[in-house]
């Protein structure tokens, strides 16, 4: 049996379901015929959108819940075979701004999680929706599993202690679970309403706007990027595989491309959008990571996983989607300034 076809009927939850690579997790799944609990807290800036199922609502539970709520996830966790794990606060700024928050989200509601499958589900697999913000400024590149984990804002720390959870559980309690640490995802479903969640939704929207995109510095910084559809695979080959139980992996795209031939390549294939390049606001260069992209041939070695989409092809699948649908993720349409 394919680790695809072996979904079939199984029950499945996916905490931040109605998020980006939540949601596309959710419509693979159903394809495949498994049996899809999604639970989202719905917060507005977090990126949670009901439209984000449309096609398939009718064959998906959603339960409006907050991971933080123990209660409410001693309930969900039971009975269920795989989840998929990855509710969570994902800006940057957002974490310098409001720390508390974040350490609640990535740290405290994690372990509410993890409690709530040692006590009453011990043989879920578990799947965590880690970052490579983990690694920080990179000591070598392509950065490996075994690099260090020093990361340069709050975000980075919570989200590796949330990590670290999953693998403790993993390894203490016998909760099988593992992690991937996730480059730059980008695609359908992205939230694009605002830009405190990475940069390449905002800009693809910006080009679609045919608005002006500000890339700091010389634009010369290097980044890997991959494709929703990919990274959703990878989520899928981990939570069929025991292979993968208390590992890290990275998934991460085909190769490196500067800001500034990225933004050429997506104002390009839009056919509309323009760029200049502006100072490093200070809030932002503190915490930069300088040029960063992934070796993930562990994951390619482990569980077969390998990124499939060109850049080129992801960016127009992507701005097809949005030139349908862009009225679900932007309510009202403003022509405004983004930059990287």
């Amino acid at each position: 049996m394919t680790y695809r076809a072996s979904y079939r009927d199984r029950r499945v939850m996916i905490t931040g379901g109605l998020g980006f690579i939540g949601s596309t997790l959710a419509h693979q799944l159903v394809d495949l015929g498994a049996r899809v609990l999604i639970v989202d807290s719905l917060i507005p800036e977090y990126g949670g959108n009901l439209f984000n199922i449309d096609g398939i609502e009718e064959r998906v539970r959603v339960n409006v819940a907050d991971v933080r709520q123990q209660s409410t996830m001693n309930y969900l966790v039971r009975g269920q075979d795989v989840i998929f794990n990855l509710a969570g606060q994902v800006s940057h700024i957002d974490s310098m701004e409001d720390p508390s928050t974040d350490l609640e989200i990535n740290c405290r509601a994690q372990l509410s999680i993890l409690e709530a499958c040692r006590r009453y589900n011990p043989s879920v697999k578990v799947v965590f929706a880690g970052t490579r913000q983990v690694y920080g400024r990179p000591d070598s590149l392509p950065v490996t599993e075994q690099h260090l984990v020093k990361p340069t804002d709050v975000n980075g720390i919570n989200k590796a202690a949330g990590e670290y959870y999953h693998l403790v559980y993993n390894d203490v309690f016998g909760v099988r679970a593992c992690s991937l640490r996730l480059t730059n995802v980008y695609g359908p479903r992205h939230l694009v309403k605002h830009n405190r969640q990475g940069f390449i939704g905002w800009f693809i929207r910006l080009a679609l706007e045919d608005a002006e995109i500000q890339i700091y510095g010389d634009g010369r910084q290097l980044r890997d990027f991959v494709f929703v559809d990919d990274a959703a695979d990878a989520f899928l080959r981990a939570g069929a595989s025991d292979a993968s139980n208390g590992q890290v992996f990275n998934v991460g795209g085909m190769e490196p491309i500067s800001h500034r031939d990225l933004v050429e390549l997506l104002i390009e294939v839009a056919g509309s959008g323009r760029y200049r390049f502006v100072e490093w606001p200070p809030e932002k260069r503190v915490i930069d990571i300088g040029d960063f992209y992934t070796d993930s041939s562990l994951i390619e070695r482990t569980l077969g996983w390998r990124p499939v989409t060109p850049l080129r092809k992801g960016l127009a699948l992507t701005l097809e989607y949005y030139r349908a649908h862009l009225p679900h993720y932007v309510p009202t349409a403003s022509t405004q300034v983004g930059a990287l």
